[in-house]
């Protein structure tokens, strides 16, 4: 259900290790969170435990939880990662969102 690109892939794997976790063992945690300028925001964390209602997505090596209430948001969406100087950093490419703000943090259905 959710796509994650190989950019994303090994800065996820980068980020894990410098905070004592192994991409192998412990999980992405993505949401969707009321906030921002379009009114809903991604949130996107590390964790280590999953929870019963969590949802489990593994791609590219790379093992996704999504709570339930956030999963309707995010199905279809691809995580890619854009560094370098315009680089935005993490970016959810979501074909669910009508709108999006300028900053692409935030969206509307």
């Amino acid at each position: 259900m959710i796509k994650v690109s190989e950019e994303a892939k090994v800065k996820i794997t980068n980020l894990m290790g410098e905070v004592g976790y192994n991409v192998k063992n412990h999980f992405v945690r993505v949401g969707v969170k009321s906030g921002g300028c379009s009114g809903l925001s991604y949130d996107l964390n590390f964790d280590q435990d999953q929870n019963d209602e969590d949802k489990l997505f593994e791609d590219n090596d790379v093992r996704i939880i999504i709570n339930k209430s956030s999963f309707l948001y995010l199905i279809g969406t691809t995580l890619e990662y854009s560094g370098g100087l315009n680089g935005k950093g993490f970016v959810f490419n979501n074909p669910n969102a009508e709108r999006t703000c300028g900053c692409g943090e935030s969206f509307s259905l």
